[in-house]
């Protein structure tokens, strides 16, 4: 679930992509390293293709299969590293249900030696399909093999809370996809700050899930609605332009990131007294053996 948020036409440098009187969205997920290493693994496989064409048909074949495989084992590559970036942004989180590189690793190697197979004997083709294997590992890494942060809680919880957060990044996604249709940078940028935002309180539950039930309104009715909002405004703004109608869906936005807050910022608070209460209780019991 690792997204990209502002856009080319948002102000500020790259770094800062909510621009000049924005903070940064603390919550958005941070794009590793490799994220941007896993577009070029989709330039080599039209290579092959466009060998494959230059041969006799048994070249052709093997050519295009070669493509094909290696276009597979880069979008499993490119969906493992998102998945990776969301499981190490998230305190609670279970590993991937696939392990998405592992296999990309697997089928970069078994693309390079069918590719290979055209013009070279079958040693060096299986040498190079694993040299492949060698370096996409040691590029991308492995998936994540354990789940994380769920020592002592309850399964159950866990997965309600997995399955609202998950609804809740839907509809941010789709408040992001929709605000592009307004072609307003400056937009973009406050949307993703709220997303930001939107996000902290997602962290707080999955760190507490009992936290869920008062959080559930915030996950689904009120991220509805501002899914919904993004996308008539796009829609009109698109069309006319009114400073009026932009100056109202921001002040919208404003609403939302302080509700959100507030309320992110009063389940800490909540957290801290019910780990009082505990540590107070266990003093009184510590006092009472002895």
């Amino acid at each position: 679930m690792a997204e990209r948020f502002g856009g080319k036409y948002s102000p500020g440098n790259s770094r800062n992509e909510a621009g000049p009187g924005v903070a940064a969205a603390p919550g958005n997920p941070v794009r590793s390293k490799a994220a941007g290493r896993t577009r070029a693994l989709f330039l080599p496989p039209f290579l092959f293709a466009a060998l494959a064409f230059k041969g006799e048909p048994r070249a052709l074949i093997m050519g295009l299969a070669a493509c094909g495989i290696l276009l597979l084992s880069a979008w499993l590559t490119q969906q493992g590293v998102i998945a990776n970036d969301a499981y190490d942004a998230r305190k609670v989180a279970r590993r991937p249900a696939i392990p998405r590189k592992a296999f990309g690793a697997v089928l970069m190697g078994v693309g390079l030696c069918v590719g290979a197979l055209v013009a070279q004997p079958m040693i060096y083709a299986i040498l190079l399909g694993l040299a492949g294997m060698i370096l996409h590992v040691g590029a991308f890494g492995f998936d994540p093999m354990r789940d994380k942060g769920m020592e002592g809680v309850d399964s159950f919880q866990v997965e309600r809370v997995a399955k609202a957060v998950d609804e809740a990044e839907a509809l941010l996604a789709g408040m992001k996809d929709a605000i592009l249709r307004a072609k307003d940078g400056a937009l973009e940028a406050r949307v993703a700050k709220f997303s930001g935002i939107a996000r902290g309180l997602f962290r707080s539950v999955e760190s507490d899930p009992g936290d869920l039930t008062a959080a559930r309104k915030y996950l689904s009715v009120y991220l509805m609605g501002a899914r919904d909002a993004t996308v008539k405004f796009a829609d009109a703004y698109a069309q006319a332009r009114d400073p009026k109608i932009r100056a109202d869906y921001e002040t919208l936005l404003g609403e939302l990131e302080t509700t959100f807050a507030s309320r992110t910022e009063s389940l800490l608070q909540g957290s801290h007294t019910d780990l009082d209460v505990e540590i107070q209780v266990l003093r009184d019991r510590l006092k009472l053996e002895t």
